[in-house]
């Protein structure tokens, strides 16, 4: 099981929001560069980028950042955020990104999801934001009426493999992560999914260690506040292979 750091920008700096509220912001940097190099001198093996600003206007906001991160590191990263049209998923994959995250055009437009699966295959992964059962669109803050237990099943049908389920309700506010949707959700699934949203502490690591269906773990807040240290988080979660199930 992977651990992913996440990091979120937002007018070129590192910053993570608390309950999906872009009024809720704390900063961590003025410089997201050196917090990839230093998540991967740390040991990260893949980075989450998040442009918030992207996500909230629907187009790139902080590509010149995400180019900048990708220059002066060596491990891969995926990117979401403001990811609506095939000429941005082009822009980045020849960058160098290793998957472009989708998240309000997967809700809105499976068919061109579908599209864009045939031409750009693993570089497609697709975020499921979830606030209080329901998917969540556009910087979340449009709910939408699907629920994202619904979304999950659709994404899979059409041959989605790379999916991140985010509990909104619980990102940035240390609150610990809800075990009883996570085990509802992967219930669901085909392929092995990455979890994120409201993991605060080695509990919570173990907790997801030894459910089955858990490709990664994107952790943020936790990270940044020490309250999770990056090489202890991964030591717990190298034990565990990752099932998939049939």
């Amino acid at each position: 099981m992977l651990i992913i750091p996440a990091v979120d920008i937002r007018s070129g700096k590192v910053v993570r929001l608390s309950g999906g509220d872009f009024g809720k912001e704390t900063v961590y940097s003025d410089d997201p560069v050196e917090i990839a190099k230093k998540w991967e001198e740390e040991g990260a093996k893949f980075l989450h980028l998040v442009d918030l600003d992207g996500a909230r206007e629907g187009e790139p906001c902080n590509f010149e950042t995400v180019s900048l991160i990708i220059r002066n590191i060596s491990i891969p990263v995926e990117v979401g955020g403001g990811i609506r049209n095939r000429e941005t998923v082009k822009k980045y994959t020849e960058i160098g990104v290793k998957q472009v995250v989708l998240g309000t055009t997967a809700c809105n437009s499976p068919e061109f999801l579908t599209e864009l699966l045939s031409e750009f295959g693993e570089k497609i992964a697709v975020s499921i934001d979830s606030c209080n059962g329901r998917a969540a669109i556009h910087g979340w803050r449009n709910l939408t009426s699907r629920s994202s237990a619904e979304l999950v099943k659709e994404m899979q049908r059409i041959g989605m493999q790379n999916i991140i389920w985010t509990d909104i309700k619980r990102d940035g506010l240390m609150s610990g992560i809800n075990i009883k949707t996570v085990k509802e959700i992967l219930k669901l699934t085909i392929y092995p999914i990455t979890i994120a949203g409201g993991v605060s502490s080695s509990e919570d690591i173990l907790k997801l260690k030894e459910l089955e269906g858990i490709r990664a773990i994107i952790i943020g807040k936790a990270l940044y506040t020490g309250a999770i240290r990056l090489r202890e988080a991964m030591e717990i979660a190298s034990d565990t292979n990752v099932r998939t199930k049939v």
